[in-house]
């Protein structure tokens, strides 16, 4: 006898794996974006590492040393991944967060410059020079791209599976 396989529904990945890939993504995609933008200045890409690691080491991330870069490759994912791990807690006890995910995208990727010009950087020891507006909007709109987008359509994708009345609740 000829036996047909049973078809089944496709089993969604569970909250963890895909938060894990969400924020792979996000970090991934603003790094590559922050190494494409300073090399568009004429610098080195790897001196965005050196900036990072310098919020926590300060002038002692020294650059020309790899162990530096990595740590600062590694405190930007720690960075990301706080972020997305943030949004998946708060899309589904924000509806409103459902209702557009091109509109969340722009207000998150908006959050999060904020955070990190407003809060983290100031209480970094990150050397600071003063405001400039052309490269604020440039890096709020890397931000909105690479983290708030990918942010909301995993969200919304991962979220639209279950039911939309259960948002409340969780």
């Amino acid at each position: 006898m000829n036996q047909q396989p049973i078809l089944t529904a496709q089993r969604q990945p569970g909250l963890g794996k895909t938060i894990l890939f969400a924020g792979l993504l996000a970090g991934t995609l603003d790094i590559t974006s922050a190494f494409i933008y300073v090399y568009c200045l004429g610098r080195e890409p790897v001196r965005v590492l050196y900036y990072v690691a310098s919020g926590i080491l300060g002038k002692g991330a020294t650059p020309g040393t790899s162990l530096i870069a990595i740590f600062g490759l590694a405190l930007h994912y720690f960075i990301a991944f706080t972020f997305t791990i943030f949004f998946f807690l708060i899309y589904p006890k924000q509806k409103i967060m459902a209702m557009n995910k091109y509109i969340t995208a722009i207000v998150y990727g908006l959050f999060v410059w904020a955070v990190m010009n407003l809060v983290v950087v100031p209480l970094s020891n990150v050397t600071r020079g003063p405001f400039n507006l052309k490269n604020a909007a440039i890096n709020a709109g890397i931000l909105i791209i690479a983290i708030g987008l990918p942010l909301s359509l995993i969200a919304h994708a991962y979220y639209s599976k279950k039911n939309l009345a259960d948002f409340g609740s969780q």
